[in-house]
Formats: structure tokens, C-alpha cells, sequence
């Protein structure tokens, strides 16, 4: 990757952001949306993450949807 990563999940999105074989952007935005999801899950189960962390999934994921219009 670019950069050091502050969640684990970010590296899948990362990646989803920076491919650019279309062919494999399908893929990407998948693996980086169940990334996401399971991050969710882990929160709301146990009250952990934080404020930023938090902006900076609902960040991630408005950018997930630009992507998926962008799936043929």
C-alpha cells in the first residue's frame, strides 16, 4: 500500500480505491465492504472504536458507493 494504514479494514478499501483494472474493482469493493461490515459488527458488539474511526468508515463508505456506480 501507499501508506500505513490506521485500521485494518482500510487496507481493503485502499485497495478497492486505488485499482485500477476494472475487471477487478468488483472484487475490491466486495472484499472492502465485508471488511467494513465486519468492523461494524465488532463495534456495535462491544462498544469499541472510536469517533474518528467511526468517520472514518462512514467516510469509506460514501466512497464505496462512488465506486460501485463505476462496476459495469
Amino acid at each position: 500500500m501507499s501508506r500505513m494504514t490506521q485500521y485494518q479494514w482500510e487496507e481493503h478499501y485502499e485497495a478497492a480505491v486505488l485499482e485500477t483494472d476494472r475487471s477487478k474493482l468488483a472484487a475490491r469493493i466486495k472484499a472492502a465492504q465485508m471488511a467494513i461490515d465486519a468492523r461494524l459488527e465488532e463495534i456495535q458488539k462491544d462498544h469499541h472504536g472510536t469517533p474518528e474511526e467511526r468517520e472514518a468508515i462512514a467516510s469509506a463508505l460514501s466512497g464505496l458507493r462512488i465506486l460501485k456506480e463505476e462496476v459495469p
